[in-house]
């Protein structure tokens, strides 16, 4: 297995441990799994072909919908609730 495929993983479980945080803590690691993603993505999509970034970037989609509706709306001049 490759390293991107191991920090891959990594970066999986992480994301999986701040999901169970409450959500006030789950801001700054939030950000930096955010943060980190597409770097990862471009890295795993590198070595292992463009399906597999593909795949990549839907799962990352799906995990982070809700922070990424949010920065959406934000950057459209709206002012979304954040949950409590």
């Amino acid at each position: 297995m490759s390293w991107a495929l191991i920090c891959g993983a990594l970066w999986v479980l992480a994301s999986a441990i701040v999901a169970m945080l409450p959500m006030r803590r789950q801001y700054v690691p939030g950000v930096a799994l955010l943060l980190s993603a597409p770097p990862l993505i471009l890295w795993i999509g590198l070595q292992h072909g463009w399906l597999w970034t593909a795949f990549g970037v839907f799962a990352f989609l799906s995990m982070f919908r809700n922070p990424l509706r949010y920065f959406w709306k934000r950057a459209r001049g709206q002012n979304p609730e954040v949950p409590k």
